[in-house]
């Protein structure tokens, strides 16, 4: 460990540089307050651009666009010797995260934020000290801790060479057979860029089903299409044992009561994440995380310690970039003493499998297990025109409202593009808009937000284009 000798002062502190941390720095920044943010890494962008959100989407746009060039045969497109190279693809993928996250220095840097390098741990309500930094510590007037998290890993007896997320979107090769464990978002997302590099993959999760969040007339489309792709997929299945042999690994899979051991080359792990809140020396100055490692925080995102402020993974809600960007806002605003709360009425959410899954609101599972009544139109991609034109008929737009009043509570779609228009969806539970106000936006023809209206007139029992039932 490397302590430097000089102590700074700063009006805020930031601890993380990812996608809430390095966003509150710079609207603080703009607000006029003396920031200085600490990241432990060399490089700027937390998980989610370093080895995330980022590279994973990289490589999922490559590989979708290769399965497409193949697709698109069926409509006389055809190509000769098509293959993806894993070194220009890693290559490519190096020099999109690098970029940004130069890109992101030249913003802090033309903002006046200050750059420390170091591991922080607070040792007092307003003072850090900095481990492996030329600086000593930081003492602050308000602080922003927007640490993240980090992947959940084996237990510590496998003590195993298998792969991590991060591990995998390195592609350090392409395993003739790989295991991935979990079938969430990440598992999903690896899974089908591995297949699409030529591994056979079979996926193992220890639930009843896949993406268990999500309706499961959602999820269904896009395990049938992992069905065609995965050599296997195994629910109510858990890893009792990996085993590492001169091919790879033998692991032991405990399946629907019986116990067999199968050979693969490699093993991912993706079973969820973990924040980033131990070694911060927390107990310091009486933040207490609960069970899990989250902090609780006001709307304001203040913590028990009132200039203390916290954002992102290491709070209570869905861990995603885009909750811990609007947050990241939300407290710059409050330190620099405007008026402002995280008072969002909707966090979308998004897979980006093949096809993409996406959701906000409320869903039919959640309805149903708080017994809330709901009214809900389903809207085919089949019957879309500009679904047939993209040789994308898989999958389907869902609205769901309530039967008096026809507020729109929720939308669920899954299908080509779901992550660029379920905005529309969150935009419509911030308005507070009703199944009419859906209706007589006029939608652009042929586009795929179409489906959205359509879904709309389903649920408002006015369809056009399908009937009564069909959907």
């Amino acid at each position: 460990m490397v302590v430097g000798s000089l102590r700074q002062e700063t009006e805020v502190a930031v601890i993380g540089g990812g996608p809430g941390g390095y966003v509150a720095a710079l609207r603080a920044a703009d607000l006029g307050k003396e920031v200085t943010l600490i990241e432990e890494r060399e490089r700027l962008g937390g998980v989610c651009l370093l080895e995330g959100c980022i590279p994973s989407k990289t490589m999922i746009s490559l590989v979708e666009l290769a399965s497409a060039a193949r697709e698109a045969a069926k409509a006389g497109l055809t190509f000769e010797n098509l293959r993806i190279d894993p070194d220009a693809l890693r290559q490519w993928s190096d020099s999109v995260v690098s970029g940004l996250a130069r890109g992101i220095g030249g913003l802090l840097k033309r903002r006046g934020v200050e750059v420390i390098q170091g591991r922080a741990r607070f040792d007092g309500p307003r003072s850090l000290i900095l481990e492996n930094s030329d600086t000593a510590g930081i003492d602050f007037r308000e602080c922003i801790i927007a640490t993240g998290s980090r992947i959940n890993e084996l237990p510590p007896a496998y003590e195993l060479p298998v792969w991590s997320p991060a591990d995998a979107l390195r592609i350090p090769e392409v395993p003739e057979r790989l295991l991935v464990i979990g079938g969430g978002y990440i598992g999903l997302e690896m899974g089908l860029v591995y297949a699409g590099l030529g591994s056979k993959v079979t996926m193992a999760e220890f639930l009843p089903r896949l993406l268990p969040g999500a309706d499961l007339d959602l999820v269904d489309v896009v395990v049938k299409n992992c069905e065609k792709k995965f050599e296997s997929i195994l629910v109510e299945s858990g890893v009792v044992g990996i085993e590492q042999t001169s091919s790879g690994f033998a692991v032991t899979i405990e399946h629907q009561g019986e116990t067999n051991k199968h050979e693969f080359s490699q093993v991912l792990v993706a079973v969820g994440r973990k924040p980033n809140t131990d070694n911060l020396g927390l107990e310091t100055v009486g933040i207490a995380p609960d069970d899990t490692g989250l902090i609780e925080t006001t709307a304001e995102g203040r913590t028990s310690v009132s200039n203390i402020f916290a954002i992102g993974d290491v709070t209570p809600g869905p861990a995603l970039a885009h909750k811990a960007i609007r947050e990241a806002k939300v407290v710059a605003e409050v330190i620099a003493g405007k008026p402002s709360a995280f008072d969002n009425q909707a966090i979308p959410a998004v897979v980006f499998t093949d096809p993409e899954l996406a959701w906000v609101g409320m869903t039919e599972l959640e309805a149903g297990l708080r017994g809330t009544k709901v009214n809900v139109g389903r809207f085919p991609l089949a019957a879309l025109g500009r679904a047939r034109t993209l040789g994308r008929t898989d999958g389907l737009v869902k609205i769901i409202s309530d039967p008096e009043s026809n507020l729109v509570l929720g939308v669920g779609m899954v299908g080509a593009h779901a992550s660029e228009l379920i905005a529309e969806g969150t935009l419509a539970l911030e308005m507070g808009a009703t199944l009419e106000d859906l209706m007589v936006t006029i939608h652009p023809h042929p586009t795929l937000s179409e489906a959205i209206m359509e879904a709309t007139e389903v649920a408002a029992g006015s369809a056009v284009h399908v009937q009564a039932g069909e959907g």
